[in-house]
């Protein structure tokens, strides 16, 4: 894929329209985790070294096209002035006069954040009379939200074909990173994919079964492949009207020459609560009045074994649930292991994914990634092999 980036652009005094993810989360009216703003910062600062109007718009929650004051980004403009160390101004609206006068205040190198593009029914509806309104107010469009590049709105899609546009750097980082583990990899690559249901992550499997050499199954979603292959699974969370599918990428994989692998013991507990009493069995022998709730031991070491072999891995889910102690065991001592091979230059692993991120920080391994994506639904339609609206627009 070739996209434009910012390199060779000249944005000296002109104005830019940046298109950021600043859907933070927000608990109690504060701001729990700053990631996506800090990963925004280095292209603000790129544009604003470089003396240009740094014009920052994004969505935030889902107002539905109406004005909620709770969904206001003004904490986040906030937030972003404190971690740039710089003075941010802010518009109370993304378009019209306030937009305007904001943006006319600004100087060579200044910042101001619109108000959330959402409150108007016209960004999310891709409208291309809003797309110009946003396109009025700037010479330039950086997209830099890959997270929501999955979606053809008006400030991700529609601005992007009335203004010269271009990927920012975390975008570049993401679809570089992105493209060098699936396009382009070094091979043998493995994909591990985790998750709940086979129901959600259908697509991804039956992408993912043509592109890798080996793909790791865990989670509940394991479950199900165990269940339609026979496997009494007790009480386990499991989809029993995906046993087809579940058999039908089986086959796909085997004809794809994909070897897949499922747990071979399993971490059991009659209840669901941290630090419940567990037993750690084989598969065939998992309790009737029990739930595997992680992959077992020697799971984890068939995948670390095979892991030595791997060139380029893909993460996407947890092989267990791992927010609640000890079925954190088999994901921890499996991040830590890609860590491992990723610092000593033996792998290059890019995951992503909102249970993934979380996962992979409470294994304290989320720096010793070659990358980590912020994203969550493009990320996984990435990997589904679907085309981005939000990418395509940018494409050379």
């Amino acid at each position: 894929m070739a996209f434009r980036t910012l390199d060779g652009v000249d944005v000296a005094g002109k104005r830019v329209l940046l298109r950021a993810d600043l859907n933070v989360p927000v608990r109690d009216g504060k701001i729990s985790d700053l990631t996506r703003i800090e990963r925004l910062c280095p292209t603000i600062r790129e544009l604003a070294d470089k003396g240009a109007h740094v014009i920052v718009c994004s969505h935030f929650d889902r107002p539905k096209g109406k004005r909620v004051p709770e969904m206001s980004l003004k904490p986040m403009a906030d937030a972003l002035a404190q971690v740039l160390g710089r003075k941010v101004r802010f518009a109370e609206d993304c378009i019209g006069i306030p937009a305007q006068q904001a943006i006319d205040a600004l100087n060579d190198g200044d910042v101001a954040v619109l108000e959330n593009t959402r409150f108007h029914a016209g960004d999310e509806a891709n409208d291309p009379a809003f797309a110009q309104q946003l396109a009025d107010l700037a010479d330039l469009f950086v997209n830099d939200a890959f997270s929501a590049a999955h979606r053809a709105h008006a400030s991700t899609e529609g601005v992007a074909h009335l203004l010269p546009s271009y990927a920012g750097r975390l975008m570049q980082a993401e679809l570089e990173a992105l493209t060098l583990a699936l396009e382009h990899p070094q091979r043998p690559v493995m994909a591990i994919v985790g998750g709940a249901k086979v129901s959600t992550k259908l697509d991804l499997l039956g992408n993912l079964v043509n592109k890798v050499d080996v793909l790791v199954i865990g989670g509940a979603m394991a479950n199900t492949f165990l269940a339609a292959q026979g496997v009494a699974v007790g009480k386990s969370l499991q989809e029993a009207e995906m046993h087809a599918t579940a058999l039908d990428i089986l086959a796909k994989a085997k004809a794809a020459h994909c070897e897949i692998m499922l747990p071979v013991d399993a971490v059991t507990a009659t209840e669901f609560k941290a630090h419940a009493v567990t037993q750690t069995v084989a598969i065939a022998a998992i309790p009737a009045d029990a739930m595997m709730l992680d992959v077992g031991p020697q799971s984890v070491a068939a995948v670390i074994a095979r892991l030595t072999s791997a060139r380029t891995l893909v993460w996407n889910g947890p092989l267990g649930a791992f927010e609640i102690p000890p079925f954190d065991a088999a994901t921890s001592a499996l991040a830590q292991a890609v860590a491992a091979a990723t610092v000593a230059g033996a792998l290059r692993s890019v995951g992503g994914g909102g249970d993934t991120v979380s996962a992979l920080r409470h294994a304290g391994v989320i720096d010793q990634m070659t990358y980590v994506s912020s994203a969550g639904g493009a990320f996984l339609e990435w990997l589904e092999g679907k085309t981005l609206p939000g990418v395509a627009a940018l494409n050379v």
